[in-house]
């Protein structure tokens, strides 16, 4: 498995509440890929206009020749294009077996 994390920075309220708008609907498509294993988009709380979108991936074969040459791929990146220009980061990122969690 790969981490996909997409950080982003929305300068206003409005463009905030578009990005979360955006994802409820670009998250439609995140679905229907078998490639994606899941996905969540999360705000900064010191920082309202930080996010940071954490999908987890099959691979990053999956994701950049399975899932971006599908359907599913233009559904999702029409639902998030206005968004690209607030991109700060977009990398795949592997697992180092580092992790805890409270039972």
């Amino acid at each position: 498995m790969i981490i996909e994390y997409i950080r982003y920075e929305m300068p206003d309220e409005e463009s905030q509440a578009k990005l979360v708008s955006g994802y409820e609907d670009a998250g439609k498509s995140l679905q229907l890929s078998p490639h994606c294993l899941g996905y969540e988009l999360t705000q900064c709380e010191e920082d309202a206009t930080c996010f940071t979108l954490r999908i987890q991936w099959d691979s990053t074969a999956g994701h950049i020749e399975g899932f971006r040459r599908s359907q599913e791929f233009r559904d999702f990146y029409r639902a998030v294009a206005p968004f690209l220009s607030g991109i700060k980061e977009m990398r795949h990122y592997r697992l180092t077996g580092i992790e805890w969690q409270r039972p």
